[in-house]
């Protein structure tokens, strides 16, 4: 698990005892206590909250549950929850397989995970794309572009409001 949520340094990890709970296989307190975060929106709770529906840990299993939740944490940027969801489409749990968006999803997890994760998350997609025709790496690479390129026009949008 410390592979997907990235426990890479004491201070990169989130605080409180929801994750303290996940962290040591508490999942019904996990469950209990990071699913009023992820209701507010919190990326990595709702990913954390999605993999405990995904397997079954301290809440009835539920693959559309859990991808309902990583397409909310994928969709804000969360690498973690792009992993867990390009996997999702590559296994067609709680969604129709699709190798075309497990690229896309793998493929923006790893440009967007920190160092040591870049690595496994390369790997996985890699395997994806093993199975695709170029025309489908093409397409993959295609939609993980123009979501990035949403992702810079929402900033954009966003910054002058913010004030930067």
């Amino acid at each position: 698990m410390a592979f997907v949520f990235g426990a890479a340094t004491a201070d990169a990890r989130p605080r409180g005892d929801g994750w303290a709970a996940f962290a040591r296989g508490d999942y019904l307190r996990a469950a209990a206590l990071l699913a009023p975060i992820a209701h507010r929106g919190d990326p990595r709770a709702m990913t954390a909250l999605g993999y405990m529906y995904g397997h079954g840990f301290g809440v009835p299993q539920s693959y559309e549950s859990a991808v309902e939740l990583y397409i909310a944490a994928a969709e804000s940027g969360e690498p973690a929850a792009q992993y867990l969801l390009g996997l999702s489409y590559d296994k067609g749990h709680g969604v129709g397989q699709d190798d075309v968006l497990a690229y896309k999803w793998l493929s923006l997890a790893a440009a967007a995970a920190p160092g040591h994760q870049r690595e496994p998350y390369l790997r996985i997609r890699d395997a994806v794309a093993f199975k695709m025709s170029p025309d489908e790496v093409v397409e993959g690479q295609r939609l993980a572009l123009e979501w990035r390129r949403g992702q810079s026009s929402r900033a954009k949008l966003i910054a002058p409001e913010a004030g930067l």
